[in-house]
């Protein structure tokens, strides 16, 4: 199977010391692939690098099998983006902006993105400055559908919205990538979106990549076990990715959960949620 992005050795820094990289990474055509990991960790400096608004140091980006330098014109055909914060004018309208893009980009489709707009009940006439939050994401949204594009790349595309219309949003998602040609990467806080319709999750911490998994198998594999301080002392560090220690028990991250669970039939074994997962391995610490 191709790949959508293709990412050998990519490295920024910045003048606050963060860094980011090195960075090996290849994201597979016809797949949603979740970017996770707390503010500040890399996740919109790695997505502005793939669309060459961040420069970075060293490395080479392909998208499509193309340099995302040297062919940048030819690429952003096939690119639809969202970006935390609205990137069009606020005096404009959707009507504006369907006369804008029409001329930007060649699959440009006016049917499609009025569709969007009935769909997601705005108005075309109104200006983007007296749209809600919520409503300027549906805008930008429908405008990077509207293109046709073969890869979405999304950072935080359901902030603000209400759960009904993120479902829908999700639901549009998963028709997208019906398309065995199409791929998502979707960077998002809102993890339980991921847990619905990700196949991969891709967990970035302080600049580097610390898991690159499956999301079904991340799941099924990771658990959190809970005990007090004396079933914590036999627990072999081997066993701990790491560990929160509670008023009244610890929570300890484990790998293998099944595995464990016969090894320690004293303690309980919850499933964890991503959100479990990002805190403990951010937050836990390491049983030395």
């Amino acid at each position: 199977m191709s790949n959508a992005i293709e990412i050998k050795n990519l490295k920024k820094k910045y003048d606050n010391n963060f860094e980011l990289g090195e960075i090996n990474l290849e994201i597979p055509s016809g797949y949603i692939i979740g970017l996770i990991g707390e503010n500040g960790a890399g996740k919109t400096t790695l997505i502005k690098s793939i669309l060459n608004i961040t420069k970075p140091e060293s490395g080479e980006i392909k998208i499509f099998d193309k340099n995302n330098k040297k062919y940048e014109s030819v690429i952003k055909e096939d690119i639809g983006v969202v970006l935390e914060g609205m990137f069009f004018p606020e005096i404009l309208t959707p009507n504006d902006i369907n006369s804008i893009m029409k001329d930007i980009y060649k699959n440009w489709d006016k049917e499609l993105f009025y569709k969007y707009l009935n769909n997601f009940k705005l108005q075309s006439n109104k200006k983007i400055k007296d749209l809600s939050k919520g409503m300027r994401k549906k805008l930008e949204i429908a405008t990077a559908l509207s293109h046709k594009p073969k890869l979405l790349i999304l950072d935080e595309p359901t902030s603000g919205l209400d759960p009904v219309i993120r479902d829908d949003i999700l639901d549009i998602f998963l028709d997208f990538i019906k398309d065995e040609e199409h791929t998502i990467l979707l960077s998002t806080h809102i993890t339980s979106d991921l847990e619905h319709i990700a196949d991969e999750i891709i967990f970035i911490d302080r600049g580097k990549i610390i898991l690159n998994e499956n999301k079904d198998e991340l799941l099924d594999n990771y658990g959190i076990l809970k005990c007090d301080k004396k079933s914590f002392d036999k627990i072999s560090k081997d066993d701990i990715v790491s560990y929160k220690k509670n008023k009244y028990n610890y929570e300890v991250l484990v790998n293998n959960k099944n595995k464990i669970k016969n090894k320690y039939k004293d303690c309980i074994i919850d499933k964890i949620t991503l959100e479990e997962l990002m805190v403990l391995v951010i937050k836990g610490e390491k049983k030395c």
